[in-house]
């Protein structure tokens, strides 16, 4: 039925957006995290999205996946703080290139897009209890 297809889509929708809004929270959490397991300064992080069309993983219609979490290749902010434990020689730290304000902007552009597929989702209930008030009547 194509209308739980819709609901489908929505849903992909929401996913996505959910995990957008993790990675934001991590990349908050983490805005003076100056070591890392993999060596220097936490790296911001970004989800990648990609349409999905057709049949996929089992289920028909489209919608959206996350297909890869990519790190941001900007280098990290110096700031001079000698007093650091994670200080160079010169009394530099790295810290991460996270600029608060981009991440709240990205924050409310993925709540926005989560509200927008709940509402189509509510919406699609809507019409499905007004189909089935026709069909007692």
């Amino acid at each position: 039925m194509r209308l739980f297809e819709a609901m489908r889509i929505s849903a992909t929708g929401m996913n996505a957006e959910r995990l957008r809004m993790d990675l934001i929270a991590s990349n908050l959490a983490n805005i003076n995290t100056t070591r890392t397991v993999e060596g220097g300064p936490y790296r911001r992080q970004n989800a990648v999205f990609a349409e999905v069309m057709g049949k996929a993983a089992g289920k028909s219609g489209s919608g959206v996946k996350a297909v890869a979490v990519s790190r941001d290749s900007a280098p990290p902010q110096l700031v001079h703080d000698p007093g650091h434990p994670d200080a160079d020689e010169n009394g530099y730290v790295a810290m991460p290139n996270i600029n608060v304000i981009n991440e709240m902007v990205d924050m409310i552009t993925a709540t926005r897009a989560y509200e927008a597929n709940v509402t189509a989702v509510n919406a699609f209930k809507g019409m499905f209890l007004k189909a089935l008030e026709i069909g007692r009547g």
